[in-house]
């Protein structure tokens, strides 16, 4: 690939191995340092389902027993890591006996495809409006018209998804409270299936998209300001070229590269406000799985869950930095 070497490609997966292991590290000590016991509350919310649980005692050393729980911590952490590094995280402690790769399986798809919808929409219309913000020949009207749709941008996407909603679900009741499909429906491809999917992602993806599209067209604005003054733009209008495809091959292609430097560096952030997103409406993603595994205290769920998603992230950041000389010919990683 031209402007890529292999020592650099070498370089790059060190570092996303390096990452993910120091990530992976931090994902098994921390809940480890929250007080209380996951077996113990697991049997207390057994016993307040069923009133009385009795050899209580005998049943948490039992679990404890089963799950590694009274090993030393360096042999549970070398089980740890054989486990994340086949992508076998064991059995779940609250759901027993199943397995959390069977959870993760059911979340994963929801979560990916609600997140590459948002992200997607959020890049290309935070930085179409920005472009049309700086470009000249925009109308009057359009240019007032687009930082008054950013007034969203300085609140969280929780509050955003709340006031959505609130509006759209509760007041106006035009789309599902809650879920990522309507009850009694099963996954298949039918179109009253897809339908239901469509009604129930769009406040979980307008969730975002309202909270983080201002972003991307106050930093596109910036770079087309600069761009505006550089002296091949000078000679492009003294050329006579339409002043459209000055916007789109001399302006937004010298400007959206930094733009996607800024995205592999806010992808984290933009999962960890998915993930509350799906908290609040109840969208059977990871942040839903995450969410119900830190309630139950179940370690399995905890570690995979997250893991899965340090993963997805690195691995999207890696491969937008493999991508830049197929954006920009001008960014070379060889050596001169």
């Amino acid at each position: 690939m031209h402007g890529i070497t292999v020592g650099y490609v070498i370089r790059r997966v060190g570092i996303f191995f390096l990452t993910v292991w120091i990530a992976a590290s931090i994902i098994f000590v921390i809940p480890r340092m929250a007080p209380g016991d996951p077996v113990s509350a697991m049997v207390a919310r057994i016993s307040q389902q069923a009133g009385s649980v009795e050899g209580s005692d005998q049943i948490i050393a039992a679990w404890r027993q089963r799950f590694g729980l009274d090993d030393p911590w360096p042999m549970q952490y070398l089980r740890y890591l054989r486990g994340v590094a086949t992508f076998d995280f064991g059995p779940s402690m609250a759901n027993f006996p199943t397995n959390v790769n069977d959870m993760i399986a059911r979340a994963l798809p929801w979560t990916l495809g609600l997140l590459v919808v948002a992200l997607a929409i959020t890049f290309l219309l935070g930085n179409l409006l920005g472009a049309l913000l700086a470009w000249r020949s925009t109308p009057r009207l359009v240019r007032a018209l687009i930082p008054v749709s950013m007034i969203f941008t300085s609140i969280p996407p929780l509050l955003a998804a709340i006031l959505l909603l609130y509006l759209f679900a509760i007041i106006l009741k035009w789309l599902p409270l809650q879920g990522s499909y309507g009850r009694g429906m099963q996954p298949e491809l039918t179109w009253e299936f897809v339908r239901s999917v469509l009604e129930h992602g769009m406040l979980p993806a307008l969730s975002i998209v309202l909270v983080t599209f201002g972003y991307w067209a106050l930093g596109m604005r910036g770079m087309m300001v600069t761009i505006e003054g550089e002296d091949y733009m000078v000679l492009a209008r003294a050329k006579g070229l339409k002043p459209f495809y000055l916007l789109y091959r001399y302006m937004i292609r010298n400007a959206i590269l930094p733009q996607v430097t800024a995205l592999a560096l806010s992808l984290g952030s933009i999962v960890g406000g998915q993930v509350l997103v799906e908290v609040v409406f109840q969208y059977r993603g990871m942040g839903q799985l995450i969410f119900s595994s830190i309630r139950n205290q179940d370690l399995a769920a905890i570690q995979g869950t997250s893991f899965i998603i340090i993963v997805t992230t690195a691995l999207a950041v890696l491969v937008l930095d493999l991508i830049y000389p197929l954006i920009d010919p001008r960014i070379s990683y060889e050596r001169r």
